[in-house]
């Protein structure tokens, strides 16, 4: 049987391993919301990409297991953050400017951290609306960060806050791994169902939010710096 967390997650109970693929999410307003989200970016490839990952993090059975493992709430998270929001960012409107990167840059951090905080994790665990505050902050704010990134103009300006949002995802994940606690009441159960002690899946999800999450970043990192190696070409030329 699954085992029931804290009342009011959005996702409902944590599945075990035994019941981890019969807990899709077809919840009618979020499908809802996909399907006009894909109406609306069908013409980008970023776009749909994006729609897709947002797929994923919320209907797959990824939705209900990052509601008992720690460690599946940190890929839950890397993947609005750092892989759904630049694929948003991407397909938007191009425009020369879109706010100074370090604004977007702190803005995004603080509130992925100001999640991150015990009291504000476990309380969007327990009520639907904050859950959705949650999410719905941390994408927002990722995708104006992403957007400032790739539409500024500047590539160098962008690969330097494009790893500094690597440094903080980084340390971010460093504490998490090193914390010598289990922090979040939400996490203090479901995880033996899948053999691992609290602070082992805290572990893990500080060291998938420390290395793996990384990943996305330098990919931005890559595109940014080839884009300012070819106008510096073109330049010369």
């Amino acid at each position: 049987m699954p085992f029931e967390i804290l009342p009011g997650s959005y996702c409902g109970e944590a599945p075990g391993p035994g019941l981890v693929w019969d807990s899709w999410n077809y919840d009618p307003a979020l499908l809802v919301v996909l399907l006009i989200l894909t109406i609306f970016l069908r013409h980008k490839s970023s776009g749909l990409a994006a729609v897709a990952v947002l797929f994923v993090t919320f209907v797959s059975p990824l939705c209900a297991l990052a509601a008992g493992l720690f460690s599946a709430r940190v890929v839950h998270h890397v993947l609005l953050v750092a892989v759904a929001a630049p694929l948003l960012a991407a397909a938007l409107p191009r425009r020369r400017k879109f706010g100074p990167m370090p604004l977007h840059f702190l803005v995004s951090t603080t509130i992925l951290w100001l999640w991150h905080v015990p009291s504000a994790y476990d309380l969007a665990l327990r009520d639907v609306a904050v859950y959705w505050i949650m999410q719905v902050s941390l994408l927002g704010s990722a995708t104006l960060f992403w957007r400032a990134v790739l539409a500024n103009g500047d590539a160098v300006g962008g690969v330097l806050w494009s790893l500094a949002g690597l440094i903080q995802m980084g340390l971010l994940g460093a504490i998490l791994t090193l914390a010598p606690v289990v922090l979040y009441e939400s996490h203090q159960q479901a995880p033996l169902l899948w053999g691992l002690m609290p602070i082992e899946d805290q572990q893990l999800g500080g060291l998938i939010m420390w290395v793996p999450a990384m990943l996305p970043y330098l990919a931005v990192v890559a595109l940014l710096s080839r884009r300012a190696w070819n106008s510096a070409g073109a330049a010369s030329a």
